[in-house]
């Protein structure tokens, strides 16, 4: 395939992390391809890194051929980092140090689903607005407690780009098209891939509180989004009655009527889904996770965690270790 004239090829790198999701990353692969195949010519050349350029095996067990990770990185005109699984044990100081010379030299840096926290430890999301794959959120906040990721699809704030993956990487790429080529020529790539819902960039990662809750009350969803967002320091029954502008018996009556549990109970199981994703992803300890979930002793999050999920939080780590 030929050069475009009058136009130049933009190098895209893609720097592969060990477990890194295979869809994430085809979704930002696959419309470069289109375009390329659209237009006629090459408008983006694809450059797949690794550290010491060997082949990275996905998450779903594909393994994908790699160059080195080295000087050639610099001539690039975007770079991604594509990483997925456990944060906690990501320790990639060569990606760093190669993030932060690209970043020196001009090149637009990016992170997808878990690859923003690579960012993030590099240095390179301090004082930016990013996002970062939800699930990789919690142990991202619990790590750079000065950053504060919004939970969009993707983020394009100058010259850093991040993704919260998945599918999502469709949409991105669809604006990063459309930038350079047009929204006519990106409508196109988008059509090839029957993606004829375009999301934009703030549109949600996850299903809303009444679908994942399975509720539609105002007032008990308020309290739902509430209870999400103070998992450190729980609000108790009657602050959050007020903050919901009902009474607490109305408060009772809203959660045993439509979860079949109490207001304690579904505090609880929240915090405790939380706790998991940190004990799994996170670096820290069984007892500063408790401390950071909202429990006054490991002792009692310990015999909750079991309570809820049949087996301790050490067990739990153990799974991930």
């Amino acid at each position: 395939m030929q050069q475009i004239p009058g136009r130049l090829t933009q190098p895209m790198g893609f720097i592969l992390l060990p477990g890194f999701a295979l869809m994430s990353y085809a979704s930002a692969t696959e419309p470069l391809r289109a375009a390329n195949l659209l237009a006629g010519g090459v408008l983006y050349d694809i450059v797949t890194l690794s550290p010491g350029g060997a082949p990275v095996r996905s998450s779903s067990g594909a393994l994908i051929a790699c160059e080195p990770l080295g000087q050639g990185a610099q001539a690039l005109h975007t770079v991604f980092v594509c990483a997925g699984g456990h944060p906690g044990e990501w320790h990639y100081p060569q990606v760093h140090a190669a993030l932060r010379t690209m970043a020196r030299n001009g090149v637009r840096v990016g992170g997808i689903s878990g690859g923003p926290y690579l960012l993030a430890a590099a240095g390179l999301l301090d004082g930016r607005d990013f996002t970062v794959h939800w699930e990789h959120a919690p142990a991202l906040i619990e790590a750079f407690p000065h950053l504060a990721p919004r939970q969009a699809r993707f983020v394009l704030d100058g010259n850093r780009i991040t993704c919260g993956g998945g599918v999502a990487p469709l949409d991105m790429m669809h604006a990063l098209i459309a930038e350079r080529m047009g929204a006519d020529f990106a409508r196109r790539v988008s059509d090839w891939y029957l993606h004829t819902a375009v999301a934009e960039p703030a549109a949600p990662q996850r299903a809303s509180a009444a679908e994942r809750f399975g509720v539609h009350h105002p007032a008990l969803l308020d309290i739902l989004a509430k209870m999400e967002t103070t998992i450190e320091q729980p609000l108790g029954r009657r602050p959050m009655a007020a903050f919901a502008g009902i009474s607490p018996r109305h408060l009772d009556r809203l959660f045993a009527g439509h979860l079949g549990r109490s207001f304690l109970e579904t505090y609880r199981n929240i915090r405790l889904r939380h706790a998991r994703r940190l004990l799994q992803q996170s670096p820290l300890s069984i007892a500063e996770i408790a401390y950071a979930t909202g429990f006054s002793s490991a002792a009692h999050f310990s015999t909750a965690y079991r309570r809820l999920f049949g087996h301790p939080p050490r067990r739990e780590r153990e799974k991930f270790s």
